[in-house]
């Protein structure tokens, strides 16, 4: 066993298990204050949710014996005959080691959808979509990609830390919710504007650095492709958030935190299949042009007349595309050419069609059967008080000396003066929806 190797894996899989709340904290500050706990909670049951299904067979189905280069087997469920002495074929790290980080890939991923669906959907219904949604599309795709057997992995994909598993996957998984769930009641009508953005600050900060686990970690060992890929991660990131700031500023006519927040979101999300295969130079241009192009995909929404509410398919599918598909011509060491383009192409957009079919069949199921979509009562009153019998801030003191009863009145909405949005991560948006309201 490698020591070494297996401290950096443990420390990283602890560094991605933080992009968990991370990503509350950033989703659950755009959202309105009525809805901020369903928020947060929509990401945190997903450690719940993704932890027991990852070992009863996830871990099996993604990366045990291969079968048909489409999905493992049923060998490991349970973690059966794996034990803290058993290694792993390359790389000298203990099997519990890789087990645990890829486990939180596994819990992170279908809680990236929960932005798009934000202020609608019943928790219940929720929490069993992510549970089929990792059965039936993120094992199965894991494999593909990350699998010795995978069709994508033989095939010779290149998507170092999940471009295409984890981003592409989830963006347009996201979508397919979308389109069946339906927009939310007043959308480019009534303002919807983040409660709370030093949350999304918080939250994009504990992302970034959380991201640094989930990118250097995927080399499974403390070599110079992990210090490579960790270099270009902070390269992308920060040259995404200028090209973000300056077409906003640009296009809408000022520098925005929330834009400077999303704009590092997508940097993040572009460098991820590709940041060990580019030197410094490439990474700066996936940046660039990921914060460039993202924060002009978050605007399509309004024109094509789907509420994602939170920006999920314009910074994850969009980002994840752009990172899978640039570096089949900016990779180093001679895999770049139209050869590998056409290979990058193969697997991102394989990727996009299962997962859409896979997803939308999913949810139009829930929604046929127990239902997916929130009451109009319970939408119009908040989703906190509905499904979890709480508020996130309690407003009962201000203005009087009364008791507090915070659940039996509705909390005012503190974000009432705030600048228009309608997005998780749309200058783009905000400006559209700020024309609708004035």
């Amino acid at each position: 066993m490698n020591g070494a190797d297996t401290a950096f894996v443990l420390v990283s899989a602890f560094l991605v298990m933080l992009m968990t709340p991370g990503l509350a904290f950033f989703y659950g500050g755009m959202v309105r204050v009525k809805s901020a706990l369903n928020m947060l909670m929509m990401s945190f049951v997903s450690l719940g949710v993704l932890s027991i299904l990852w070992v009863l067979y996830g871990y099996s189905l993604a990366f045990g014996p291969d079968t048909g280069g489409v999905v493992g087997n049923f060998d490991f469920a349970g973690l059966k005959g794996i034990s803290d002495g058993t290694l792993t074929e390359k790389g000298g790290i203990p099997v519990f080691a890789f087990a645990l980080f890829q486990m939180m890939f596994a819990i992170l991923t279908p809680a990236l959808m929960s932005g798009a669906l934000a202020d609608r959907v019943k928790f219940g219904a929720w929490a069993v979509f992510i549970a089929l949604w990792a059965t039936l599309v993120y094992f199965p795709i894991a494999h593909w990609v990350w699998a010795e057997g995978g069709w994508l992995y033989e095939l010779g994909v290149i998507d170092f830390a999940g471009g295409t598993a984890v981003h592409i996957n989830a963006g347009i998984g996201a979508l397919a919710a979308v389109l069946v769930v339906g927009k939310r009641a007043g959308f480019k009508k009534d303002p919807m504007r983040p409660h709370s953005l030093p949350l999304v600050v918080l939250g994009a900060a504990l992302l970034w650095f959380g991201w640094f686990g989930f990118n250097a970690g995927s080399e499974l060992a403390a070599d110079g492709t992990a210090a490579l890929m960790a270099m270009n991660t902070q390269l992308a990131t920060g040259a995404a958030v200028l090209g973000w700031l300056v077409y906003e500023r640009i296009r809408h006519g000022a520098f925005t935190t929330l834009g400077a927040a999303s704009g590092a979101i997508a940097g993040l999300v572009a460098i991820t299949p590709s940041g060990a295969n580019v030197n410094a130079m490439g990474a700066l241009a996936i940046g660039l042009v990921a914060g460039v192009v993202c924060s002009w995909a978050v605007g399509v929404k309004f024109k094509l007349g789907f509420d994602d509410s939170l920006d999920v398919v314009g910074v994850h599918l969009v980002g994840g595309i752009i990172g899978t598909l640039m570096v089949g011509f900016l990779a180093t060491g001679g895999d770049a050419g139209l050869a590998q383009f056409g290979k990058q192409a193969t697997g991102a957009f394989s990727v996009l069609a299962y997962s859409f079919i896979v997803s939308w069949i999913i949810a139009k199921l829930i929604h046929v059967t127990i239902g997916m979509r929130a009451s109009e009562e319970d939408e119009a009153s908040g989703l906190d008080r509905a499904y979890h019998a709480e508020t996130a801030y309690d407003f009962s003191q201000v203005g009087g000396s009364g008791p507090a009863h915070h659940h039996t009145a509705a909390a005012p909405d503190p974000a009432a003066s705030a600048r228009p949005v309608g997005t998780g991560a749309a200058p783009s948006g905000n400006t559209s929806e700020k024309k609708v309201d004035a």
